[in-house]
């Protein structure tokens, strides 16, 4: 009885095995059976049967999948697009872009105008968001009219966005859902720098943000919005609001090479998410070139996860000076952290220090208009023991190139929040009026998007930057502006002379008198007769900052500037015009002064006494290209101008800062034949030629 129990047991066994075996082979047939004859009915040629791409498992977990080890324990594995779906709160709108979820209308009427919400009672800001406010509000994009906005800006702290954080604003979805000009986030851009929190560390914000756009760091490809989210950096709570510190590059050593090659300083996390790249930097360090340290100290508890290695990579790691690595490594690996980004990008970059990516799933900072392969080595997690042999052979010119690179991008869009928040919107202003909107070549070349404006023209060529790249040359003729505030009483002022010896340059195109005194102005036969054509214009406004205005009557890309008491010849204009031809990005001139720090007063002060050096070149005899006029009017902040023009003097010193912001560059001077007579004239009040004077709140 049993025997035929066991045989009757193994029949049933051979019976499934070979319904299993039919029924595999079948479908091991149907999928190498060639594809059914196309649209045409023509057959695919024998050998060309299309087979599938093989199926290799993913090696990296997915960044915001739950984490066994430290992610709470028995969380099942879910699909991407399950884990987008379920995030309400910064996924509802994922399919955004900006021609489904922005509003271009209201940008065409009053052009691309920022508000930002008045601060509401009570409400805690951050000081990393009261800055981020205070660029906005202190760029020529702000208005503090909600009808003239194009774009719009909460006052509610949304950086940080980690629940366990002190800085963490509760209630935030009702708080923003009761604002009335809300409307589901239409036109509305939302920063923030940290999301989610520990153990999985999603990037979920915490509220629905609708179809507002996202100015945010860390963001994975995976759910970054193309054409409408704006990737920025992760900057740290010290870094400066304004200026910034310049790169650490002072000079092109050749060969570029530095003591160590590679080097990282950071956290090893024994648990969760990003472990798993940091626990295998080891294999890598060699402790002479190639030197990745971590350790284990963070955290309360980190003892309970001790490994074995722990001891020893802590003992390693404290024998290290980080800034004395960065500051002496020619590569800087930035591995994933918890989140995408880190510190040490920044730090990366404004050490010169060429930055190896290895944060697979990284949308990098500003990636819709930087070119990073000329800054940065993009890496893959995955062959993390192949990164030393593949930047040992980096030739060092290409090595020179990406760190001067480098330094370029972070003091044109990285060294300062502002310049990080400005870049922002820079990038969304260009997606709206794409058909003035900057290329690749402007935003990857000195001096950068932020200083040219696509407002002032669409052709590389009226922008004195690029004269070289496009082999061109300015206009062989300058147009001469004389600022004028003396009331025309006699023949013989040098007004009229200066007016006489410019006329006769062979490079002068035209004369263009500013008017700026309170008298009426001086009747046609009162001015010289000349060659080239006068034109007298009277001030609207009377204030300094006008003889800076970007006239139309200006067709020359060179611009003369001068004071109605200047006091030169024809040759001497000749001669610095010349000059400025090989320099069309400075300022050329005569006048010189120079700055320094005054101990006793402890405020930045200007001399005209005879030294060695020289910092500015005053406009009161310089020549410089128009597009500065441009600058000054529409990029300078309004609050500076104003200064300007109620201490009525130092616009020439406000000129100078802007022009060297620009170009990193000096201005020249010139000497002349004779002497450069200032004759005040007893209006120093009016004039730019003060011998000494304070810098004040300038810098």
């Amino acid at each position: 009885m049993q025997a035929k129990k066991r045989y009757l047991t193994l029949l049933s066994a051979a019976t499934c095995l070979a319904l299993l075996l039919y029924l595999g082979g079948v479908q091991l047939r149907a999928a190498r059976a060639p594809p059914p004859a196309g649209r045409h009915g023509a057959a695919p040629r024998p050998g060309s049967e299309q087979r599938p791409w093989p199926r290799f498992p993913d090696a990296l977990r997915s960044f915001g999948e739950p984490e066994g080890a430290g992610g709470g324990g028995g969380a099942g594995r879910v699909s991407p697009r399950q884990r987008r779906d379920g995030s309400a709160g910064l996924y509802r709108g994922r399919r955004c872009r900006m021609e489904s979820c922005f509003d271009f209308g209201l940008c065409q009427k009053n052009g691309f105008k920022v508000y930002v919400y008045p601060q509401q009672k009570g409400e805690k800001i951050a000081e990393s968001y009261q800055n981020v406010l205070a660029a906005i509000e202190g760029s020529r994009f702000y208005t503090s009219d909600p009808s003239q906005a194009c774009l719009f800006v909460l006052s509610l702290d949304t950086l940080d966005r980690d629940q366990l954080s002190p800085q963490y604003v509760h209630n935030l979805r009702s708080k923003v859902q009761s604002l009335h000009l809300w409307n589901n986030g239409r036109n509305h851009l939302i920063f923030n720098l940290y999301s989610g929190t520990w153990p999985d560390y999603t990037e979920d914000v915490g509220f629905d943000i609708g179809q507002a756009m996202l100015a945010k760091a860390s963001i994975s490809t995976e759910n970054f919005r193309p054409n409408f989210d704006v990737s920025i950096p992760l900057f740290s709570k010290d870094h400066p609001r304004t200026g910034g510190e310049k790169g650490f590059l002072r000079f092109n050593t050749i060969p570029p090479l530095r003591k160590y090659m590679l080097v990282f300083k950071g956290k090893r996390y024994l648990t969760g998410i990003g472990s798993d790249t940091r626990n295998a930097l080891y294999h890598v360090h060699n402790g002479e070139d190639v030197v990745l340290l971590t350790t284990c100290k963070h955290g309360k508890d980190w003892q309970k996860h001790k490994d074995s290695r722990c001891d020893k990579d802590n003992t390693e790691y404290e024998k290290y000076d980080y800034r004395e690595m960065l500051h002496n490594a020619t590569f800087c690996l930035v591995p994933r952290g918890r989140r995408l980004g880190s510190f040490r990008f920044l730090e990366a970059l404004q050490a010169a220090c060429v930055p190896v990516m290895l944060s697979n799933g990284w949308e990098l900072p500003f990636s819709e208009v930087i070119d990073w392969k000329q800054a940065a080595v993009i890496g893959d997690e995955r062959l993390l023991l192949q990164i030393p042999s593949t930047i040992r052979s980096i030739h060092q010119d290409k090595i020179l190139a990406l760190r001067q690179q480098t330094q370029f991008l972070w003091e044109a869009y990285f060294s300062s929040v502002e310049k990080i928040v400005l870049t922002t919107l820079e990038i969304i202003q260009d997606r709206i009026f794409k058909h003035i909107s900057r290329n690749s070549l402007i935003w990857n070349k000195h001096p950068g998007g932020l200083f040219v404006l696509p407002q002032y023209s669409s052709y590389l060529g009226d922008f004195p930057y690029y004269y070289a790249n496009l082999g061109l040359k300015p206009l062989p003729t300058f147009t001469a502006v004389i600022h004028a505030v003396t009331p025309l009483v006699s023949q013989s002022q040098p007004v009229l002379k200066l007016l006489v010896a410019v006329a006769k340059s062979q490079y002068c195109a035209k004369i263009i008198v500013l008017w700026n005194c309170d008298k009426p102005l001086p009747a046609k036969h009162r001015w010289p007769a000349t060659s080239v054509p006068v034109i007298v214009i009277e001030g609207e406004s009377k204030v300094m900052s006008s003889r800076f205005l970007p006239y139309d009557n200006i067709g020359t890309d060179a611009v003369l500037s001068l004071d109605e008491d200047t006091v030169l010849s024809t040759t001497e204009v000749d001669f610095a015009f010349t000059v400025w031809q090989s320099f069309p990005e400075r300022i050329v001139g005569y006048p010189a002064r120079s700055h320094f720090w005054d101990n006793t007063k402890e405020r930045w002060g200007y001399t005209s006494k005879w030294t060695n050096d020289y910092s500015m070149v005053l406009t009161g005899a310089a020549i410089y290209h128009k597009y500065y006029h441009y600058l000054y009017t529409h990029y300078l902040p309004a609050s500076l101008k104003n200064m300007v023009d109620q201490l009525a003097n130092c616009e020439d010193i406000l000129m100078n800062f802007l022009v060297s912001a620009v170009t990193k560059l000096p201005p020249i001077k010139v000497t002349q034949k004779k002497q450069y007579k200032e004759t005040m004239m007893g209006q120093v009040v009016f004039s730019s030629s003060d011998s000494s004077g304070y810098l004040g709140d300038f810098t």
